[in-house]
């Protein structure tokens, strides 16, 4: 491996791309190029990417690479593509009968320089896009990779330098002194992917230079089983929504509230998916990935002691856990308090606390009582009942009975909202963030303007005419 970038050199590469983007700023045709070779280089790189990122957590799935960080990644660009050209023109707009015969757009410009934080979980993916996105809207990149996944690091670096020019994008590397000093550059907009309790330090950083920010967060993503839904097909789809990733996932689902009188009949069709996806001896783990790092592990299993020590049922829905290898199997902890550390935090691993509710409107009080979250995936066939509950809490996005499928679907933004996150990105919702949407304009060449001058008696016509 390379070795880390120092503090010192940040500001200087910063200034080596900004002045190389205020020199050449980069065409249409210089934009689709560069996400076109973009995606070529990492489509025939995606089973080194895949074995770089397993290698990275001592074992991830290589499919779930593939889906999450691969298909995901070139989806994003061959949509940036396909709208690149439309959403780069400028946007019309009327200007009222005040001010014809003048004229007004909206005209899309480039930054300057964006700024990456990328978070662990899904490396590439949440590197790329974003990477992607400035790029498609004519910025060049300063990228920080995560410390905590550095094969992939080096990869994306790598992979980076056989597509762009130095000058138009760059990467650094290195731990929370490189991440710290990388977060206090005076970007032209910066986006952080990771933690509610690093983003504030990163939005710190930034309010010096007043970047504006973009921080997709997390928080405690609830489900919310309704009476009339099926538990079976529940559990089916939140399976893969909290084991995907060994629930490394900021839209994983963090608990569920589902109605006590159908608690139990959930907890067993949960562990049927377990057995059916997993082997009934959990024997499947090629398709299970392990805990990221000793840290993160350390960090899971204390919840689960804390719970214990509180006497709550904790289940094992299949397997043992073997801490060598970082192997925590799906568990399921039944009718936490607040007060157990598990519910505190995200939990960010393969964790489901599971809660009883009597009423919908005692499971909607118990999920606006907490910080907005960055997702929410209610469940029910009753539109009436959708409806009440989006109209009673607000998330960062939502999934209709299912999970994390909205943060897939090209068309959506994808953030959060309050301590989940600010802003937006995906599609051209990001395009315009990473873009300055410049209003522009035009006067013509007889107007009533040119009689709006003291002394206002001369106009005293006009301004009846236009003050009403």
């Amino acid at each position: 491996m390379t070795a880390d970038t120092l503090p010192a050199d940040l500001r200087p590469t910063l200034d080596r791309l900004r002045s190389a983007w205020q020199a050449n700023k980069p065409s249409y045709a210089q934009r689709r190029s560069d996400l076109q070779r973009l995606r070529d280089v990492l489509k025939r790189r995606l089973d080194e990417m895949a074995r770089t990122i397993a290698a990275d957590f001592d074992h991830r799935s290589l499919d779930e690479s593939r889906i999450a960080d691969g298909m995901a990644t070139l989806n994003e660009i061959d949509h940036l593509i396909k709208h690149l050209r439309r959403w780069m023109k400028p946007r019309n707009v009327g200007v009222g009968w005040r001010f014809m015969p003048g004229r007004a757009q909206i005209r899309p410009v480039p930054l300057g320089v964006v700024g990456i934080i990328a978070p662990w979980n899904y490396p590439v993916n949440l590197a790329l896009i974003p990477l992607a996105t400035a790029i498609a809207a004519g910025n060049h990149v300063y990228l920080k990779p995560s410390e905590h996944t550095p094969r992939t690091s080096v990869f994306l670096r790598d992979l980076l330098a056989e597509v762009f020019p130095t000058n138009r994008v760059a990467v650094a590397t290195g731990g929370p002194e490189v991440g710290a000093a990388f977060s206090a550059l005076p970007f032209d907009h910066l986006i952080f992917t990771g933690s509610t309790a690093v983003g504030r330090k990163v939005m710190a950083a930034a309010a010096p230079n007043l970047t504006p920010v973009t921080l997709e967060l997390g928080g405690k993503s609830p489900v919310l089983i309704c009476d009339d839904y099926p538990v079976e097909k529940a559990a089916a789809r939140i399976a893969t929504g909290k084991w995907f990733n060994c629930g490394q996932t900021c839209i994983a689902p963090d608990y569920v509230l589902v109605p006590a009188s159908k608690r139990d009949a959930f907890i067993e069709a949960l562990r049927s998916e377990v057995h059916a996806r997993y082997g009934n001896d959990f024997s499947n783990l090629d398709d299970y990935t392990r805990v990221v790092n000793q840290g993160q592990f350390d960090r899971l299993q204390s919840y689960l002691d804390d719970a214990q020590q509180r006497g709550l049922q904790v289940v094992t829905l299949a397997g043992s856990t073997n801490a060598q290898q970082r192997l925590l199997p799906p568990t399921v902890v039944l009718e936490p308090g607040d007060d157990a550390k598990i519910m505190q935090d995200e939990i960010f691993g393969p964790l489901l606390p599971v809660k009883s509710y009597q009423s919908l409107d005692e499971a909607i009080a118990y999920i606006n009582s907490h910080d907005r979250p960055l997702a929410l995936y209610p469940f029910s066939y009753h539109s009436a009942t959708i409806e009440k509950i989006l109209h009673e809490t607000i998330a960062g996005g939502v999934s209709v009975n299912d999970t994390l499928f909205h943060n897939a679907i090209n068309n959506l933004p994808f953030g959060g909202v309050g301590a989940s996150g600010m802003g937006a990105y995906h599609s051209q919702i990001g395009f315009d963030t990473l873009s300055k949407l410049l209003p522009v304009f035009w006067q013509a060449k007889r107007t009533g303007g040119d009689f709006l001058k003291p002394p206002y008696s001369k106009a005293k016509w006009l301004l009846d005419i236009i003050i009403r």
